[in-house]
């Protein structure tokens, strides 16, 4: 026995006594026979008796029930469950005789015992109890000075007992509520891709207004043009007039020239109608795409207060989750972290965007063909 401390080894008889004496005995009739030859139960039971009696075990979570982590390893749980907990004492029983530097303890030690290893075990725990004893002894007078603690004990172990149902309770409640906050990110998550979809199609959108604008352009270079031929063929027909004169043939001639600038002039206001023709054709193209940009701007917005609402509800979520979080850290129990939702995809310019095709749309119904820079 690797060890500091010395146990002395304790005979049978005795062994036997105190361990009645203690309350920790397998049978209230354990005679010295049982420790010299020991059943395969005996170690186990003498030590699930001292760890009930004498070792505080309410906050290690181990009480005779299997938990989610031996269970889900276990293709039948129900076979396994004497094993798991002969494991758990020898775990215990392992950590606390090591505590008391005795560290030899093995599994084999709890399954087949031997006459000299029960009596190693056996006497280092009655010289625990008696040294505890001892002690305990030594520290009577001052509890008898310090009143009212055990009740103070009763009330603390109430508060705890109380902490852990309420620690149970939120832990029901959170299991029971992530479903919801699953759905409510799923949402979210399909909100967001929504929210992609309508940005490629603002993009696409933003194309097509780049190209009206641009024929639009061109149409106005085309009506400029025109106003310009027929200022200047009004300006030619009033210089024909100051030339004329009363003789008939330069009337005759005056007439000529004429009608060839009024065929002229024909020809230049068929070149203009077909100029208004195409103006009106664009307009319409004009208006179509204003029709169609009214509604992708109904849409994004429906979207964009549909992702508010998410986002609120994603607020709330974590709101409660933090609030959880913080009433963990209050009992100091748990290390569990919450893993963030994390927010993204918001719509940046795209109010800019569509208040600048309108503006430039209403400048072009009001009869100004030029388009300034409006500056953002």
């Amino acid at each position: 026995m690797d060890s500091g401390f010395g146990f002395p080894m304790l005979p049978s008889a005795v062994i036997a006594e105190y361990l009645i004496q203690f309350g920790i005995a397998p049978v209230a009739n354990l005679r010295p026979e049982d420790i010299s030859k020991p059943q395969p139960d005996l170690l186990r039971t003498v030590l699930s008796r001292f760890f009930d009696s004498f070792v505080d075990t309410a906050g290690d979570g181990e009480d005779g029930q299997l938990g989610f982590g031996d269970l889900e390893g276990l293709d039948n749980p129900e076979h396994h469950a004497e094993a798991i907990r002969v494991m758990r004492l020898h775990r215990k029983s392992q950590a606390f005789l090591e505590s008391i530097h005795f560290k030899d303890l093995t599994l084999t030690d709890l399954l087949r015992p031997t006459q000299h290893r029960v009596v190693q075990v056996l006497s280092a725990l009655i010289n625990f109890l008696l040294y505890r004893d001892e002690k305990i002894s030594l520290l009577q007078p001052i509890v008898r000075d310090t009143p009212n603690y055990h009740e103070h004990a009763m009330e603390l172990k109430a508060r705890i007992a109380q902490l852990h149902k309420e620690i149970a309770d939120h832990e029901l409640k959170e299991q029971m509520e992530e479903p919801m906050a699953q759905q409510l990110e799923a949402d979210v998550n399909a909100l967001q891709q929504k929210v992609q979809v309508y940005n490629k199609q603002q993009l696409a959108l933003r194309a097509k207004a780049a190209a009206i604008n641009d024929k639009k352009e061109g149409i106005h270079r085309k009506i400029t043009q025109a106003d310009f031929e027929l200022t200047k063929h009004a300006q030619e027909n009033s210089k024909l007039r100051s030339k004329l004169v009363k003789s008939p043939e330069k009337v005759q001639r005056a007439l000529e020239e004429k009608k060839s600038v009024r065929a002229k002039l024909k020809e230049s206001e068929k070149i203009a109608m077909q100029s208004v023709q195409e103006k009106t054709a664009t307009l319409e193209l004009l208006n179509k795409a204003h029709e169609k940009l009214g509604k992708q701007y109904s849409k994004i917005q429906d979207v964009q207060d549909q992702l508010a609402a998410a986002k609120t509800v994603e607020k709330e979520v974590k709101a409660h989750k933090a609030k959880l979080n913080d009433e963990r850290a209050s009992v100091k129990s748990f290390d569990t972290q919450i893993v963030e939702w994390q927010r993204k995809g918001y719509l940046s310019d795209f109010y800019l965007c569509i208040l600048l095709v309108l503006l430039k749309y209403c400048m072009f119904l009001s009869g100004s063909y030029s388009f300034p820079y409006i500056a953002t």
